[in-house]
């Protein structure tokens, strides 16, 4: 039962993409009458709920839910930035209507989604009761959570730079790095978006913090309970970890932080390692598909920044990297440490002058335009090559929306033309 309190403020759900369509489901499910609904391409939509004056709803309504994907600075519509303070997301509504579950957050420019994964994946092993939704891909309001369980989230940057609300009992900052910056103007704006996990939190509520942004927790005076994970208590139990993804080094500093969170659950180092060594990696994040021939084959589509890439180059060796797409804005190539791990560059998508001005001087590259001609010139450098083991990587370093729907549809790809020109590699 939703509180009285709730059932009589009134929203615009701005934004009709799957969260926009999710809050509405909800609100119908809850009986909650009191909402109009706009999208700035969607005329057809919800019609009967399409405002006849906009601007008057905006001044009118309590709160505004808005998709996570729709940025101030690039929005046809600049009466938005004038209610900046009703502006409020799909995770908001879940703890304004104040359920009786405990919560988990989890943010950072890297690894949110395989760590909520991990997560969620040990405190089943356990037996508690859990559910994942966010940014991961399942809407929060599409979630019947129940009593007595764990909610695991994981927040965006787009989502938490308009939050109100949010006050999880465990907030988890990984890491950051420049991501995002054309959406949200500046470094400094998206900094603040992801500290915005802490802000609300009580006394009684754990803040997991990257030692690296331990003074600017501090800075900012927030009242949670500080934790800063030593990746040495991570290394303490390595040696037991056998699963090879978890073992390839990527998720060090993130499982660190899980293995904070995990003590003040009360979960055992052995339960930890148990899960660990049964977790299966995520598709698109350093997914090892294919071996052929002594040949590694890994699709690490999901790296959309060099920072994220940089993660495979370090934990792989002989790499035929693939690399190119939309660059992340202020985003720079540094292989000093890395070229040696390289044997060769494919540089795809239109935005090849950028990349190649970005490794001139570093290390061998070609321009392969497309994925199918970079696999072909791959297969043909291959037979060439004598190596013993070699690994073939889409690591991209970039976004794929000049040449794909998304990063998915560009790992797809990548692993379907790898399987088929590797039938003829003997």
């Amino acid at each position: 039962m939703l509180s009285e309190e709730f059932k009589n403020l009134s929203f615009l759900v701005y934004g009709l993409g799957i969260t926009g369509k999710s809050v509405i489901n909800f609100f119908n499910k809850n009986n909650i009458k009191s909402y109009k609904v706009w999208d700035d391409y969607d005329n057809l939509s919800f019609k009967t709920k399409r405002p006849s004056d906009l601007n008057k709803t905006l001044k009118k309504v309590n709160y505004i839910v808005i998709s996570p994907g729709i940025s101030l600075l690039k929005s046809k519509n600049k009466q938005l930035k004038k209610y900046k303070n009703k502006l409020i997301t799909d995770i908001d509504i879940i703890f304004l209507l104040k359920k009786k579950f405990k919560s988990i957050l989890v943010t950072g420019t890297n690894g949110k989604s395989t760590t909520c994964k991990i997560i969620s994946h040990i405190l089943k092993k356990k037996g508690f009761k859990t559910y994942l939704g966010g940014n991961i891909g399942t809407p929060i309001l599409n979630l019947r959570i129940k009593r007595n369980s764990f909610l695991i989230i994981e927040a965006s940057s787009f989502q938490l730079a308009y939050s109100k609300f949010i006050c999880p009992d465990y907030a988890l900052l990984l890491n950051i790095t420049n991501d995002h910056l054309d959406w949200h103007g500046s470094f400094k704006n998206y900094l603040n978006s992801k500290m915005k996990i802490f802000k609300n939190q009580k006394k009684n509520q754990f803040s997991i913090i990257n030692k690296k942004m331990k003074n600017e927790f501090k800075k900012r005076k927030l009242a949670g309970k500080l934790i800063t994970p030593n990746i040495k208590n991570y290394t303490k139990i390595k040696t037991k970890i056998k699963n090879p993804y978890i073992k390839s080094g990527i998720n060090s500093e993130n499982i660190s932080s899980i293995l904070e969170l995990t003590k003040l659950l009360k979960i055992s180092n052995k339960s930890l390692i148990n899960s660990l060594n049964t977790f299966v990696g995520l598709p698109h994040r350093y997914e090892i598909f294919l071996k052929k021939r002594k040949c590694t084959f890994i699709n690490d589509s999901k790296a959309t920044s060099f920072q994220a890439t940089k993660f495979a180059l370090q934990n792989s060796k002989d790499i035929y990297w693939i690399v190119g797409g939309l660059p992340k804005k202020n985003d720079k190539i540094d292989l000093r440490h890395l070229k040696k791990n390289i044997i060769k560059t494919y540089i795809i998508g239109k935005n090849i002058n950028f990349f190649k001005k970005q490794l001139h001087n570093q290390l061998n590259y070609c321009v392969s335009k497309n994925l199918r001609n970079s696999i072909i010139q791959i297969f043909k450098d291959l037979k060439i090559n004598k190596r013993k083991n070699n690994t073939v990587l889409l690591s991209p370093a970039s976004a794929s929306f000049d040449q794909f729907l998304n990063f998915e549809q560009r790992g797809e790809e990548f692993k379907k033309l790898c399987k088929q020109y590797a039938k003829k590699y003997t």
